[in-house]
């Protein structure tokens, strides 16, 4: 089932996010995944971070298996998916929904700055790569790409 979040979903979802860094496979190495994340996210700044956001989550068998933020602009900023639904056809469903949004709220451009685990599944929903960056997080280097869709 899709959904948009609410409030009471802040601790549920920052533990997907933490699965989906930390767990499974990766491209990245685990002294990068540990940079990017070392633990889970929470507290007032976590909350408020999703209450500025339209965030579509996903539930299966009544428990979250991922979820995709958008804001208004079109900036997707968070997209994870538990490593046990990839390929399944999951973040499909989970963009689609936050596309409907952003094509009834009049945005012409989605953007992202996606991780390389995450350019694959952008790449299939139709966004080019405008540019490769690294970024810098507690002593590592995190290569990422600058993706977009138009909408118009």
């Amino acid at each position: 089932m899709i959904r948009w979040a609410t409030p009471q979903d802040a601790d549920a979802l920052a533990q997907v996010f933490y699965a989906a860094v930390r767990d499974g496979p990766s491209p990245y190495t685990e002294a990068q995944r540990e940079a990017w994340l070392p633990a889970p996210p929470g507290g007032p700044e976590w909350a408020a971070r999703l209450a500025a956001l339209q965030v579509a989550m996903a539930e299966i068998d009544g428990r979250p298996a991922g979820f995709v933020s958008v804001e208004t602009g079109g900036y997707i900023d968070l997209a994870f998916i538990l490593p046990a639904h990839h390929g399944t056809g999951l973040f499909r469903k989970l963009y689609g929904h936050v596309e409907r949004w952003a094509r009834e709220a009049g945005e012409t451009r989605l953007w992202t700055h996606a991780s390389l685990m995450a350019q694959p599944a952008f790449r299939a929903m139709g966004f080019s790569i405008i540019h490769h960056e690294t970024v810098e997080r507690s002593g590592e280097s995190l290569t990422r790409a600058k993706m977009e869709k138009m909408l118009t």
